[in-house]
């Protein structure tokens, strides 16, 4: 009797997912909790692993299939498999090419289907999924930016009929379930609410001071870094207190005010932007903050993340500055009334008691809904933020 791979039983929000990846085939040798297969839905990525040792016999889902919650994969059977034999030292070559098998296995079907199609050596791409995974992104990224060849052997150029060369290329990428589903709740944020943005600076100085101040002795003490993050995310804890609406949801005809500061934070990761939550951030210090800040940002480009960690919150940040943005609009997260754009830190002249001086500013911007949120307290809380991370202290004595 074979048993039963079955995929997780998916919470409510949660209607399908695709099976992405095979991490083994017909014929191989298992271990228990060993990974079989990646199933990814529109908010995380799932991982299936052997119930119990024993060798893959058959594959009921293929890759690119969609599976439904509890839904049988695979079978698996009793037995000790298949596993690729070691070449001894004596029967290797001394200047033998090193074996493609390992590279094979990491590289998933559909990068594996381009990189036949292009005729490209999968050696020289590096793979950007779990464990050096070589996806269909790396080789089109490959593709795009191909490394400089050696100057130690000369290149020759391809014959190429002309045709060719003025070509024009296309290329056609699947969106992923993530991708998907960012998509459709940006077009919902945009058609649902009415966003408007404010816009104000904030001299960094004395952040700056104060972290190259405590900064080594704060990461000896706590083991994590200190960056800019748990500053914004105390000022903005401040500012949500004086108005609560800023931390409210619309939802039907009602509004509904939480008691409680869930902060998201704007994560990017290989699948594309995730929020993972800080739950009940006003209760965390500052060293709490920056430690599970850096654990989202890990996890997140490890596919890591669970699904409640990235589900719910009551308002968000997203830092632009990490890439260079100087200024943007960021769009809400549904149903969050309000996000917090971070930008760029840059030097410019400022006008202080009469004179030019050189700053360290940042452009701030808050995107609201207008429904629920006037202009004067958007105004007012971004303000707010600005008082509290030009005087530090102000989040020390809550004033």
């Amino acid at each position: 009797m074979p048993i039963e791979v079955k995929a997780p039983n998916f919470p409510e929000s949660v209607t399908d997912g695709t099976l992405v990846t095979w991490h083994k085939q017909p014929g191989d040798a298992v271990s228990a909790e060993e990974v079989l297969a990646d199933v990814e839905t529109d908010k995380v990525v799932f991982e299936i692993p052997a119930p119990q040792d024993g060798v893959l016999e058959k594959i009921l889902v293929p890759v690119g299939a969609k599976v439904l919650s509890g839904q049988v994969l695979a079978h698996l059977g009793k037995g000790t498999g298949v596993k690729p034999a070691k070449p001894s030292a004596e029967t290797q070559p001394a200047a033998a090419e090193p074996a493609t098998a390992p590279v094979e296995d990491l590289i998933t079907p559909s990068a594996k289907k381009l990189i036949a199609e292009k005729g490209l050596d999968a050696r020289r791409i590096t793979g950007s999924g779990k464990d050096g995974r070589i996806l269909k992104e790396d080789v089109l990224s490959y593709l795009e930016h191909p490394p400089a060849p050696s100057t130690s052997q000369p290149v020759r150029a391809p014959a190429t009929p002309a045709a060719v060369l003025g070509a024009r290329m296309e290329k056609r990428v699947p969106m992923t379930r993530l991708r998907q589903r960012i998509a459709e709740r940006l077009v919902e944020a945009q058609q649902t609410a009415a966003i408007l943005t404010t816009f104000n600076e904030v001299n960094m100085q004395p952040i700056l001071t104060l972290r190259d101040k405590y900064k080594d002795l704060f990461e000896k003490q706590h083991d994590t870094r200190l960056g800019f993050m748990s500053f914004f995310v105390k000022a903005a804890i401040e500012a949500l207190k004086r108005f609560p609406e800023v931390n409210a949801a619309i939802d039907g005809s009602d509004i509904v005010y939480h008691g409680y500061y869930d902060i998201g934070i704007a994560v990017g990761s290989p699948r594309g932007l995730v929020v993972p939550v800080l739950r009940d951030a006003d209760q965390l210090s500052i060293a709490e903050i920056e430690a599970a800040i850096r654990d989202f940002g890990a996890r997140a480009k490890d596919g890591k993340l669970s699904l409640d960690e990235i589900t719910g919150g009551t308002f968000s940040i997203t830092n632009g500055g990490v890439f260079g943005s100087l200024l943007s609009t960021p769009i809400l997260n549904p149903p969050q009334s309000a996000i917090l754009g971070m930008h760029k830190v840059q030097d410019r002249p400022m006008a202080e008691n009469g004179q030019v001086v050189i700053r360290p500013m940042m452009y701030l911007a808050l995107s609201y809904d207008h429904r629920i949120i006037d202009g004067r307290e958007a105004v007012q809380f971004l303000v707010t933020i600005k008082e509290q991370l030009e005087d530090p202290a102000r989040m020390l004595l809550g004033v």
